[in-house]
């Protein structure tokens, strides 16, 4: 619950990791400094610059260090050994497409090995560093539960999984409402909660029962805030509504959405718009204008048609928009109705290629750059799908909410291509949710790289 412990604790693991890729860096040169020739200094300043910034933008960007991660010393283990692999292919494109030729083979195995060795370090020494502020009381924050119901076993669940400076002592509710053996102590009845907060040295009480269900509760508030006992009320609104909830201000007025959604700010549309424009750019300058002309000869040459294919598709707001992308297929009446599937008889051998390196959709950067998609979102969809998939799952237009993207966090976690059942879609309307619920300009930075990679490692889904 403590937001500042947390932070302090995340930001010490990014700097551990830091500082133990810049010792490796600098040791391994010092001991191999007779393969490192004066000419070539330049070259490993810049290596060495590129390492620390590929692994904060790499580790940051896939949220390596986010709550959930850092608390379970498994997953922990697994990302980092997940971005560890992804640092070292992007420092060997980097060596690779920039020509550094003159980096020691011997120094790169060094350090990348040693580095490795540096990590498992790291997370040790992590996981000593958890189980010391586990054990030390002063460190911990002792926790009351008022009431025993529904919200109090998540609360129970939370504080045993998460709670990693509060431990639950025990909940206080009156006998007749408890019908069940609990995992923790009911300590007292509810009238008693602050004299045994007072006795077990307790420094937050939270209450699952709110004030219109009990008339103590608010001289309770005040009784334990003499007591410098810090208390706080989890109000449970499945009384009339039956999903998680996001709750905003307006001036002193709560007010309830069914979700948070952080692009509805702003200043995070503009923080995404600039990244779209940026990546769009430099994509269409440095890759497009070569791309076009060589693809759309060979497409051409196979297949006599339009160089691109143009379709109407439900965008923002569903509002349709022509969504652009090289031309994969025969010209045909079906296209408008009919999703590609697997040795699908219409899509020419050049369209295999470009659609299995997804090099198809390369055309929606102008898109992007025209304010119609983004880099990251939901897929765009024919009308009619919509309209079809509008109709089987209920929540399928709460993505229709964002601009529709090139990639999206449903297409790197597997859900691309064809659908070919309700759960198939299901998952994949899940995951854009998912996404628009919990954007921040590092996911979209994540999804990018990791689309990149998918793309180099290929991917069984994209015919």
């Amino acid at each position: 619950m403590n937001k500042q412990f947390r932070y302090y604790l995340q930001l010490s693991l990014i700097v551990l990791d830091v500082i133990i890729l810049n010792i490796v860096f600098f040791t391994s040169r010092f001991i191999l400094s007779a393969v490192i020739y004066p000419e070539d200094v330049k070259a490993y300043f810049e290596l060495w610059a590129v390492l620390n910034l590929l692994w904060l933008l790499i580790s940051i960007g896939t949220r390596s260090y986010s709550d959930n991660i850092i608390i379970n010393f498994e997953a922990f283990t697994k990302r980092t050994l997940k971005i560890y692999i992804i640092w070292v292919i992007a420092t060997l494109f980097y060596l690779f497409f920039l020509r550094k030729f003159q980096i020691s083979r011997y120094f790169l195995f060094t350090l990348l090995s040693a580095f490795a060795l540096g990590l498992i370090f790291n997370r040790f020494l992590y996981l000593g560093i958890y189980y010391h502020f586990k054990s030390k009381d002063y460190l911990i924050n002792k926790v009351l539960i008022i009431g025993y119901n529904e919200t109090a076993k998540k609360l129970e669940a939370f504080f045993e999984e998460e709670g990693i400076n509060s431990r639950l002592i025990g909940f206080t509710e009156d006998p007749r409402n408890v019908t069940e053996l609990t995992r923790y102590p009911i300590l007292s009845s509810v009238k008693n909660t602050i004299a045994v907060a007072k006795q077990m040295d307790v420094q937050e009480i939270f209450s699952t029962i709110t004030p219109e269900q009990n008339k103590y509760l608010y001289s309770m508030i005040e009784e334990a805030e003499k007591a410098c006992i810090r208390f706080k009320v989890v109000p449970n609104f499945s009384v009339f509504i039956d999903k998680p909830v996001h709750i905003d201000y307006i001036r002193d007025m709560p007010v309830l959405s069914l979700r948070s959604e952080p692009l509805d700010d702003v200043g995070n549309r503009i923080k995404k718009r600039i990244l779209d424009i940026s990546v769009s750019l430099f994509v269409v300058i440095f890759i497009l204008w070569w791309l076009v002309p060589i693809l759309g000869l060979l497409i051409y040459l196979e297949s006599k048609g339009p160089i691109f294919f143009s379709q109407i598709r439900t965008g923002k707001n569903n509002k349709g928009f022509r969504c652009l992308k090289f031309r994969s297929m025969k010209v045909n009446k079906d296209s408008d109705l009919m999703q590609a599937t697997k040795n699908d008889q219409r899509i020419t051998r050049i369209g295999k290629f470009i659609r299995k390196t997804s090099l198809d959709e390369f055309p929606q950067f102008f898109n992007v750059l025209k304010g119609e998609m983004s880099l990251v979102g939901p897929r765009p969809h024919m009308v009619k799908h919509t309209d079809d998939y509008s109709k089987i799952i209920d929540q399928f237009m709460i993505r229709q909410f964002l601009k529709p993207g090139i990639t999206g966090w449903a297409q790197i976690n597997g859900y691309r291509g064809e659908i070919t059942d309700e759960t198939q879609l299901k998952m994949r309307v899940n995951n854009d949710l998912w996404y628009l619920e919990n954007w921040n300009i590092w996911l979209d930075v994540r999804i990018i790289f990791l689309t990149v990679y998918r793309i180099f490692q290929g991917d069984k889904m994209a015919f």
